[in-house]
């Protein structure tokens, strides 16, 4: 294998970081507090398709330095992962940590905070959601159930190895937005991006190759085998379960590539020793340069999902409400190439 190559640098010179952190100002979150308000008297919730269509337009209502970083982080790919800090959540008010995604007792109690996540979703691009994952719900709550903790999902309290949100898929998101409601115990978020990493050219051109198989993770397989049980066909999602198609993990631009992979659900096509030290080598300085970020009330998250993977550390759930709870939404930035699979040209949800 040959030399390393060096970090890749932004415009100004300066190494890329992983992620970015911005405080709201006092003066700011007092106005973001009054926008919210403002729109939870105009709309019965962040999904109502009237709020989603006006979302764009109101997000540059936000405080001007969350614009400039969202647009700066969208237009210029500034860093692999943006924090904004500083939303109100009071911890009282939101009500206890669900024991369920579904079963969330007064939908109302977070609406401050799943309306910001919507329009910093909005500044972002198109929200969507996924027909095998929360019954097609735009805003998903991430919460440990008790029936999951060994699973390998949100909802799981063991490690959640680190990947590329839905991965397996080509209509993947490209941003993850997490907004965090409730975290006592500071349970991190591991992220790591990909312009922090030094591979070699050779493992670099086989990475570039369509010699991996990236499969669907439990969670999609168990909701895409309900939707279609007595039917007779297979969900798409079980095809590419079965039959995998062989993909690349990096692509895009020659000095700063985007990445696709999911080491838990994920192989080198049979056989390929080549391919599979290659797999290797990227998972361990992936590994290696994983970034801890503990989202407090408020804190905002987002992941550009082809330059960066995330994962979260084990932790002990005690179902009592006061668990650890996260809002969860992915963004793309065109949500036509997914036509195919969505039933009319303004739905939302994949098939």
């Amino acid at each position: 294998m040959s030399t390393a190559r060096e970090a890749p640098t932004g415009t100004d010179g300066t190494a890329v970081p992983t992620v970015v952190h911005l405080d709201i100002e006092e003066t700011d979150a007092r106005f973001l507090t009054g926008l919210l308000r403002e729109l939870a008297d105009t709309y019965p919730s962040a999904e109502d398709e009237t709020f989603l269509r006006d979302a764009p337009r109101l997000a540059w209502r936000l405080p001007r330095r969350i614009v400039d970083a969202l647009q700066d982080f969208r237009r210029h790919e500034s860093s692999a992962a943006l924090v904004l800090h500083g939303l109100r959540v009071d911890d009282a008010a939101i009500g206890p940590t669900p024991l369920s995604w579904e079963c969330q007792p007064d939908p109302a109690s977070t609406l401050h905070a799943e309306l910001y996540q919507m329009l910093v979703a909005g500044m972002l691009g198109e929200v969507f959601g996924w027909s095998t994952l929360q019954e097609g719900r735009l805003i998903h709550n991430v919460v440990p159930m008790p029936s999951e903790q060994n699973e390998q999902s949100g909802h799981g309290t063991v490690r959640l190895e680190w990947h590329t949100e839905d991965g397996f898929h080509p209509y993947r998101c490209d941003y993850l937005l997490l907004t965090g409601l409730r975290n006592h115990d500071a349970v991190p978020t591991g992220i790591a991006g990909i312009d922090s990493l030094t591979l070699g050219d050779e493992v670099i051109r086989v990475l570039r190759e369509p010699r991996f198989l990236i499969r669907p993770d439990t969670e999609h397989l168990r909701r895409a085998a309900g939707l279609v049980r007595g039917s007779g066909r297979r969900h798409p999602i079980q095809v590419m379960q079965d039959e995998p198609e062989p993909c690349a993990v990096l692509f895009g631009g020659t000095e700063r590539p985007y990445l696709r992979v999911d080491p838990a659900f994920m192989t080198a096509v049979p056989g390929d020793t080549e391919a599979t030290e290659a797999l290797s080598a990227l998972v361990e300085q992936l590994e290696a340069h994983l970034v801890d970020v503990a989202l407090g009330p408020g804190d905002l998250l987002v992941v550009d999902n082809y330059r960066a993977v995330h994962g979260r550390s084990a932790f002990r759930a005690r179902f009592d409400g006061t668990d650890r709870w996260l809002k969860k939404t992915v963004v793309t930035r065109d949500l036509r190439k997914s036509r195919a699979q969505r039933a009319e040209p303004a739905a939302r949800v994949l098939l």
